[in-house]
């Protein structure tokens, strides 16, 4: 299962973090791993190369772990691109539940 942490401290994005691998088919063939894989890297190159907005980036290939964490918050671009990245996100997650888990941590501030 692949195990997905979003963490919003009031409005603002802090950190996305992958973990495991969502087991649906073969090394190579799974679909769900491939998606998931496709919108967060595509997610964090866009912010690295469209916005200003400083990152941590920490991954694990092998063991399917992506952390990536936003110690300023993101910029209103930054921003609308995780939207869009959590959007499909929960829309995998809602279509292959048995494989992705979803979580949204929110700090009030």
């Amino acid at each position: 299962m692949i195990d997905i942490t979003v963490e919003k401290s009031g409005k603002s994005y802090t950190r996305l973090t992958l973990d495991g691998h969502a087991d649906f088919a073969s090394y190579g063939n799974d679909i769900v791993c491939a998606a998931v894989s496709m919108l967060v890297i595509n997610t964090i190159n866009s912010i690295e190369r469209f916005t200003d907005d400083a990152m941590q980036l920490d991954t694990d290939e092998e063991n399917g772990f992506i952390d990536c964490a936003f110690p300023q918050g993101l910029s209103h671009d930054g921003s609308l691109l995780m939207d869009s990245a959590v959007m499909g996100l929960n829309a995998l997650a809602d279509q292959y539940p048995d494989n992705i888990s979803m979580n949204l941590k929110e700090e009030k501030q």
